[in-house]
């Protein structure tokens, strides 16, 4: 989990930041979803755009493996655990910078890779509209 204040990353069950000693609490359920609305819910305030970037690059060894890998044809499994913890990380840096807004939800994710220059830099992003959603019908217990 990263700190809702400095974004710096915690390990899961940590209770403050060993970087900026905020406290962490990860008690409230936070949503990300694609799509601009959640079903059941309406957005009772629309906080911003928030974004999480990650740039990721293979060593040596990684870039020998998949130059093999793809010589055989198929997934280039080399690159596939990297890529799904890139894109993890962009979504929970993402998310808080929202927490760090009073949010408790991210709408209308987007997700995008790019290559930086001529290197074997890839840029992970994550971004989407930050809101504080309520459940349409108060009387539910599942609320967010």
């Amino acid at each position: 989990m990263n700190c809702p204040k400095c974004g710096n990353y915690s390990p899961e069950g940590a209770s403050c930041c060993s970087k900026c000693g905020a406290q962490i609490t990860d008690t409230a359920p936070f949503l990300v979803v694609t799509t601009p609305t959640v079903a059941g819910y309406k957005i009772k305030k629309v906080l911003g755009v928030v974004t999480g970037l990650t740039p990721r690059t293979r060593g040596i060894f990684g870039q020998f493996m998949g130059g093999i890998e793809s010589m055989i044809g198929g997934e280039v499994t080399a690159f596939s655990s990297e890529m799904e913890k890139a894109r993890w990380e962009a979504i929970d840096r993402a998310k808080a910078r929202a927490i760090a807004l009073g949010a408790n939800a991210v709408i209308g994710l987007d997700m995008e890779t790019s290559s930086i220059g001529q290197s074997n830099i890839v840029l992970f992003s994550a971004t989407g509209t930050a809101v504080l959603i309520e459940p349409e019908n108060p009387s539910e217990t599942n609320s967010v």
